[in-house]
């Protein structure tokens, strides 16, 4: 069972929506990882300073915050690593063909109201929920 963190949960949440309405603000660009991700592989995109920036902010945020609280968090998972492999390939899939992904369309495409953004955000969270009950439910997995 996870943990019920709501403090966390919601300064989280808030530090998300922060960064989207600051790229937003500053640069006009939607905060979906894998747009920004994209642009730094080759060929590099010629913005590609502040994507480096926001990935590294990415990546050095919660190391610090676990630094300064000395907060420990499992990384162990019940599931297989080559479930993993496959879920993480499923995901690209899904990525590629929804042109976005759950930061793209979940958090900066259903702010703005995009159509497009809530069809998607329905879809994959919906097949998450059907994916979590069959897995765990009908086939007796994890």
């Amino acid at each position: 069972m996870t943990e019920f963190t709501p403090v966390l949960s919601l300064t989280g949440g808030a530090l998300i929506g922060l960064a989207a309405v600051l790229l937003m603000a500053t640069h006009g660009r939607i905060a979906g990882m894998t747009g920004i991700l994209t642009g730094l592989m080759p060929p590099v995109s010629a913005d590609w300073a502040w994507r480096a920036a926001f990935v590294a902010g990415a990546i050095v945020a919660p190391i610090l915050v676990l630094q300064l609280t000395d907060t420990v968090i499992a990384f162990d998972s019940p599931v297989p690593m080559p479930w993993v492999m496959i879920s993480g390939l499923i995901v690209g899939v899904g990525v590629y063909f929804g042109s976005g992904c759950t930061s793209g369309h979940g958090v900066c495409g259903m702010a703005r109201l995009s159509p497009r953004s809530i069809v998607a955000t329905l879809t994959f969270l919906s097949t998450a929920i059907i994916t979590v009950f069959l897995v765990r439910h009908v086939l007796g997995g994890f």
